[in-house]
């Protein structure tokens, strides 16, 4: 679609004297009105006459300038209707040319994107609370690669805090607990333990005090120092295996980073990034702590100053924050540094950025904190275990692969690779729910629902991506595809043709917004466009013209949903 966007964007130009980034196409309304509509109040405003004037003039002008696209005045929009052989061979020709790559661009190049997803805590398994970050990072990730920007993914770990003095002490007094075999329960195990312990046990809690004050690196009494080398061995030891646990997850769900850094990877930069903010002039005591008061550029920051250093000389997680913040600026010099993190840190990256603006820093604008809503349960209540326990993400994942399963099991058991394909169409559902809405609203997650084969859910967009797959492989058996293509027979597919152009466009916009919804909105629509004209319409049994401009059809629309599930992070199965 953009080629004829791009046509008459540029004939619209030299009759408006409107210039070319002024010009905005966009869909009508209403499909019977056009494919694409050019509105013209801001050019009625220019040439001093009513809307629909200018668009009557307008139209008279371009008419008969833009070979194969209908040009209608209507009210005051300008709509155009593109002629459906010129569609067909446009739109199809780019999915068979660019196959994998159709939908992304070089828009990009030379741009850093850096983006701080997922990012659990060393010491505890993940948990639902993760996985909102996980699954929106990730897709932003690889889009913003489909689109030629160096994407940099970075797990921000957690490792730096006062959960490792109580694992540490923890592991020494429970060698029961099996880290190796089952890293992700064993670690909860111990974590629960130690807090239980911390709150009884006055001795247990001494030496968890100790152990943190080692791992923080703050000053410890004289004998301290012997327990050093122990305690920071137990802490990567810690931080190994949880690493370990996290990974088999990451790889469950196909979620990669490029940079893995907790934390502790900023703690050299602590006192660097104290002084460069002490030398900006922008810092105060108070009560013996080292804070910003922000109060000035944010009315609603005026009682809740950025706290830097604590009396007792402890740093917090604002100064690592803003530490790992100048250190990615001055490595990366990003075109947009994203924090996919929950809305309830707000609070934080209004801080973080006022801070910025302190200093006097030009790029504050281009970090920006992609906050999303929480994940629930049916009922919005929070997700917990049987147990009524924060619920191991690990777990949540397995049980939407056995309900997976059992579906598979009732409507196909005789599919080849059923393991496989539960885990792709369980984890799928999973994820797709997450990425079907606004990222700011809440995601509810409803088992039954989201592992549905009808309505808005991943499953319906993967058997939609199967149908389309087993059309394909039918045909390629029968073989007899050598007729040309009767590209004119496929006006009855005209809305699939659009839609399947405006990829691309959907694409960047996702990208431009951090908003993948945007995508997976964009591939249930599809799907729903699809299914009717299916329905309605034979690819097979047709006369050989027209069943080669059918097929080239499917294909496409095929290798649509599969790049967009891919984007999305969906496994595109060719059967279910």
């Amino acid at each position: 679609m953009q080629e004829f966007v791009e046509r008459i964007r540029r004939v619209v130009a030299q009759h408006s004297g409107l210039a070319p980034a002024e010009i905005k196409i966009e869909s009508p309304r209403e499909s019977t009105h056009g494919d694409l509509a050019f509105p013209c109040f801001q050019l009625a405003k220019t040439q001093r006459q009513p809307p629909p004037a200018a668009a009557v003039k307008l139209a008279q002008a371009i008419a008969g300038e833009l070979a194969g696209i209908a040009v209608v005045a209507a009210g005051p929009y300008v709509n155009f209707r593109i002629d459906r052989t010129a569609l067909a061979q446009s739109v199809l020709g780019s999915i068979s040319r660019r196959g994998a790559r159709y939908g992304g661009s070089e828009e990009g190049a030379g741009q850093t994107i850096v983006l701080d997803y997922s990012s659990p805590n060393i010491g505890k398994p993940m948990h639902v609370g993760h996985i909102r970050s996980t699954i929106i990072g990730a897709a932003l990730h690889r889009i913003f690669g489909f689109l030629g920007y160096r994407a940099v993914g970075i797990n921000h770990l957690g490792d730096f805090g006062s959960q490792f003095g109580g694992l540490i002490v923890a592991r020494e007094l429970r060698r029961d607990v099996d880290l190796e075999r089952d890293p992700v329960h064993g670690l909860l195990t111990l974590y629960q333990w130690s807090k239980e312990q911390i709150a009884t046990d006055q001795e247990f809690a001494k030496n968890a005090a100790i152990s943190n004050a080692v791992v923080s690196g703050v000053l410890l009494p004289a004998a301290a120092p012997l327990a050093r080398r122990h305690d920071l061995e137990t802490q990567a030891w810690i931080r190994t295996v949880s690493l370990d646990g996290f990974m088999r997850t990451y790889r469950r769900l196909g979620i990669e980073h490029d940079l893995i850094r907790g934390e502790s990877y900023y703690e050299p930069f602590l006192k660097g990034t104290i002084e460069r903010i002490e030398a900006a002039g922008v810092t105060e005591v108070s009560d013996g702590a080292l804070v910003v008061q922000l109060g000035s550029l944010d009315k609603g920051l005026e009682k809740t100053p950025c706290l830097l250093r604590q009396s007792n000389g402890m740093t917090l997680y604002a100064t690592r924050d803003l530490a790992a913040l100048f250190h990615r600026w001055e490595e990366f010099h990003f075109a947009r540094c994203l924090y996919v993190v929950g809305s309830e840190q707000k609070l934080h990256f209004r801080q973080l950025k006022a801070v910025l603006r302190r200093m006097g820093c030009d790029w504050e604008p281009k970090v920006e904190h992609v906050d999303f809503g929480l994940l629930l349960g049916p009922g919005r209540v929070k997700l917990a275990s049987r147990k009524g326990e924060v619920l191991v993400l690990d777990d949540l994942l397995d049980e939407v692969v056995a309900e997976a399963r059992t579906i598979i099991e009732e409507k196909n058991p005789a599919l080849a690779n059923k393991e496989r394909i539960a885990e792709q169409v369980g984890i799928g559902a999973l994820v797709f729910n997450d990425l079907k809405r606004e990222r700011i609203k809440d995601v509810v997650f409803d088992k039954a629902e989201i592992l549905a084969f009808e309505g808005e859910t991943g499953p319906y967009v993967q058997y939609t991506h199967a149908r389309l797959a087993s059309i394909l492989r039918k045909a390629d058996e029968a073989g007899g595809e050598g007729a040309a293509p009767d590209w004119a027979r496929l006006e009855d597919a005209a809305p699939i043709l659009l839609a399947l152009g405006r990829f691309p466009g959907v694409v960047a916009s996702a990208a431009a917004n951090s908003e993948p919804s945007e995508l997976a909105q964009y591939l249930l629509a599809l799907c729903r466009t699809l299914s009717t004209w299916l329905v309605e319409h034979r690819v097979l049994a047709e006369e050989p013209e027209l069943r080669a401009a059918r097929l080239l059809l499917v294909r496409g629309a095929e290798a649509v949903l599969a790049n967009g599930l891919t984007l999305l992070g969906v496994a595109a199965p060719a059967e279910m």
